[in-house]
């Protein structure tokens, strides 16, 4: 009842869909089983050997309020049949069978015809919360989580969604009110023998239970393996030069084919515990009906029931049986979908640690400086920013150096809220950034990364990718401040080729330009720079270098630095180790103090 009950929540917004297939449905079964009801007057009177039978019934007359409704239908049939002959009633019979027929097909044609807006319309709604989630949450959450195992989640789990909650969840709105309709029918012609239903259905219920279990956990299990098989084609795909060139193909196939291998395993599993539903409950259906011909051919015997009473209802019983089947099919398919869709609501549901105040404000104007005031960060358990005091003023050109790991880029990535700090504030303008709406304050920033984050898109698209309805004049005024106007000039279709996966039909320098002309085009007031230059060949860096003078000009810079040249007419250098402050100051006042800077300096031969 929770899994069915769970798999109801999932009809929010479809319920127009779902009451129009529970009505074809239920037209469907009405016309199915007026076929079945045909039966028992056709057998008991077209073809009773006793021709006085017929006569016999016509002289009762019962009322309808005094009789069982087998009786009854047995009087009417009898009754057309003194009036007009067998052989007519007996055509009329067969038609009336064939345009119930027809009229069943029909129905369970738009019942189908309706589910399916239900079945694709929850998948839709699944991927686009799915896909919204992952845009929404903070980039701390994928540092927990591997990204082949969220594709896996977005693809292989939404499949098993659809193809095995929602076959399931047609089923419930199917075969439920079939097994009701024919039970009451059951009921109707011999209580005495339906009792038999009530060992059955109880018992068969409770083997499917168990193995719907068994089988959510094994099906769980497989979902997470499949995302681990995921994430390491994503890697693989990813790091093809360095497994190439390491000679690693083999090591990279055994970690692979092992992997591959414990899925398989879990699979078979999966299919044994599904493929044994099936069985049992044929074989208790079985049981019943034989249960049912043995006591009902024992009251044929003793005269209480006519033959072909009996007959009609193992008919009936077994377009019962059918129906219940399916829902136990169904149920343990469902136990696949339900693992299946814990898994992705680990992702819809996942707390989203970076949001808006009720009362946040939208900043409008960057005017005065930023100010890090006693900030403390940690993304574990070791602090990686310990009590950082900084302004930057409006205009400003300030560059972070240091080793790697002395908590330069975490510092920049607390200012855009990708991570909050732990302890201290960040203002803007003498606004906390936490009382700020997340979209303004992203608004005065432009951000250009070490590595160029494009997209399988045109040059066009990717420049004007965060601002609004660019125009063709504006996203090249933006490329010329780039230096990025002439070679996209001589691509074969100029602004409308496309780059390739994250640019990979450009060099490297090219690449970072597109990424700076698109900072450019959104001409925030606040540039954060992370080793723009730092992967780059010799030329290359020193066009992109001239870009970046150019994106700088008036603005307000944060520029983080290993190649101390390209910083040393900043107006401010603060030296970084261990996440702490060591040094602040001009290149040339650090220079003369001698310190952590001078060295770094001397290292890289600088003078």
């Amino acid at each position: 009842m929770k899994e069915f009950l769970q798999l109801l929540k999932l009809t929010k917004g479809y319920y127009k869909y779902v009451f129009l297939n529970l009505f074809f449905n239920t037209l469907s079964i009405f016309f199915s089983a007026f076929s079945l009801v045909m039966l028992m007057p056709i057998m008991e009177i077209l073809f009773q050997s006793d021709k006085n039978r017929v006569a016999e019934l016509v002289e009762k007359a019962p009322l309808f309020s005094e009789v069982s409704i087998t009786e009854y239908v047995n009087y009417y049939f009898a009754q057309q049949v003194f009036d007009y002959g067998a052989p007519k009633v007996l055509l009329t019979v067969c038609i009336l069978v064939v345009v119930a027929t027809l009229f069943k097909s029909l129905s369970t044609y738009f019942s189908l015809y309706f589910i399916a807006v239900l079945r694709n319309g929850i998948v839709r709604d699944f991927r686009n919360e799915l896909y919204n989630k992952i845009i929404d949450l903070p980039l701390s959450y994928y540092s927990e989580e591997k990204k082949g195992d969220i594709i896996s989640r977005m693809t292989n789990d939404l499949k098993e969604v659809e193809w095995s909650v929602l076959r399931s969840l047609e089923a419930m709105f199917r075969y439920p009110v079939q097994v009701l309709f024919y039970l009451i029918m059951l009921i109707v012609m011999s209580g005495e023998l339906t009792l038999f239903l009530i060992i059955f259905f109880p018992l068969s219920a409770l083997l499917t239970s168990l193995i719907g279990k068994s089988l959510k956990k094994s099906a769980r299990q497989g979902q997470g393996r499949i995302g681990d098989l995921v994430s390491h084609l994503e890697e693989t795909l990813g790091g093809l030069r360095i497994i190439k060139g390491f000679n690693a193909e083999e090591k990279s196939k055994k970690k692979f084919n092992e992997i591959n291998e414990d899925f398989n395993n879990i699979m078979i599993r999966i299919f044994r515990k599904q493929d044994l539903v099936s069985p049992v409950s044929e074989v208790l259906g079985v049981a019943l009906v034989a249960s049912v011909l043995w006591y009902g051919g024992q009251l044929v015997f003793d005269g209480v029931l006519i033959g072909s009473f009996s007959i009609v209802y193992i008919a009936t019983l077994s377009q019962m049986i059918s129906p219940f089947k399916a829902i136990t099919t169904a149920y343990s398919l469902a136990q696949r979908g339900l693992a299946a869709l814990e898994r992705i609501k680990d992702v819809t549901e996942a707390d989203i640690t970076i949001y808006d105040q009720p009362n946040a404000i939208k900043f409008a104007t960057f005017t005065k400086e930023v100010s890090y005031e006693n900030v403390n960060f940690k993304y574990n358990n070791e602090y990686v920013l310990k009590d950082i005091n900084l302004t930057i003023k409006k205009g400003e050109t300030i560059a972070l150096v240091g080793q790697s790991g002395s908590g330069k880029s975490t510092l920049a990535d607390l200012l855009p809220r990708f991570y909050d700090v732990i302890e201290g504030q960040i203002k803007i303008d003498e606004n906390n950034i936490k009382d700020l709406t997340t979209h303004s304050l992203r608004n005065q920033l432009g951000i250009v990364t070490q590595q160029s984050i494009l997209f399988n898109d045109t040059v066009f698209n990717n420049i004007a990718f965060g601002v609004k309805e660019a125009t063709l004049e504006e996203v090249i005024a933006a490329a010329k401040i780039a230096n990025a106007h002439e070679f996209i000039m001589n691509l074969d279709e100029k602004y409308d080729t496309n780059i390739g996966d994250s640019g990979s039909k450009l060099s490297g320098g090219q690449r970072q330009r597109i990424s700076i002309a698109r900072a450019v085009l959104k001409n925030p007031p606040i540039m954060i720079l992370d080793e723009a230059t730092s992967a780059l060949d010799t030329e290359s860096e020193r066009l992109v270098q001239d870009a970046l003078n150019n994106l700088m000009k008036n603005r307000t810079s944060l520029v983080i630095a290993h190649r101390l040249s390209t910083i040393q007419h900043a107006d401010k250098i603060v030296v970084m180790q261990e996440g702490e402050i060591k040094e602040t100051g001009t290149h040339k006042e650090l220079i003369e103090k001698g310190g952590i800077y001078f060295k770094l300096t001397q290292m890289q031969s600088f003078t």
